[in-house]
């Protein structure tokens, strides 16, 4: 990882293109956009002064100046329709943790956002993923260590799932997957922070962290700055 403060934000895998920020940005649409993440992105997005389509099961938000509506992230045809017109498509869905959704939903999100966007005819695809497929030091993902907490493992393999079985495989599509590090907390943005690959590399705390906000803010980078092209990424102080 290097480090970073602000944007532009710095693309790490050596065979990434450097990051250049793209001007013709402008209308995006995000799906899960009322969940902390999502909101923290829409809030992003809003102050950076792009058009934000914030979609959601009950089609509302608490971030100003975005257009909300109600829609479905599994359905390839919702997700063409309410898309249409914009430059990228951006999701935030995941499952909810008290166990009503089944966790294989995200392999099907994964594919009706790749379809959708290539119905769409829209390239960029940026998705706020999971962090067990992160790689450890000694080359073990991080989902199948010791210390992984078992009762998050379930839903770790399955955004590790829908990352290997559909989003890897999208090479007509310009996506990447942002994970979010090992931890990831609800917090006001320092603004400076690591970028990196699919590895997890700690601090000299032993320590892979970073706020919501922050989070947001290299989210954000990402999409306008290209960087991370068919690759996974992460954030971390």
């Amino acid at each position: 990882m290097r480090a970073r403060s602000r944007r532009p934000c710095e693309s790490l895998p050596a065979d990434s293109p450097p990051g250049i920020k793209d001007t013709t940005i402008s209308t995006i649409t995000l799906f899960g956009a009322s969940g902390s993440i999502g909101t923290a992105i829409s809030a992003e997005l809003v102050k950076r002064g792009h058009t934000v389509i914030s979609v959601s099961r009950k089609g509302t938000s608490t971030v100003d100046g975005v257009t909300a509506v109600s829609g479905d992230g599994s359905n390839t045809r919702y997700v063409a329709e309410v898309a249409a017109g914009s430059d990228v498509i951006t999701s935030a869905i995941g499952p909810r943790f008290d166990g009503t959704d089944e966790l294989d939903s995200l392999s099907t999100i994964a594919t009706a956002l790749v379809e959708g966007a290539r119905r769409a005819d829209i390239k960029r695809l940026v998705i706020v993923g999971g962090a067990g497929s992160l790689i450890e030091a000694d080359g073990t993902r991080h989902v199948d260590t010791d210390h992984f907490a078992p009762e998050y493992r379930p839903l770790a393999l399955a955004h590790a799932r829908a990352l290997g079985d559909v989003y890897e495989k999208a090479d007509d599509l310009d996506w990447t997957y942002v994970s979010p590090p090992e931890f990831i907390f609800p917090g006001p943005a320092v603004g400076t922070f690591r970028t990196g690959g699919n590895h997890l590399e700690r601090n000299d705390k032993g320590e892979h962290r970073i706020s919501i906000d922050d989070y947001a803010i290299g989210f954000v980078d990402a999409i306008e700055d290209s960087t991370g092209i068919r690759q996974q990424i992460t954030f971390a102080y």
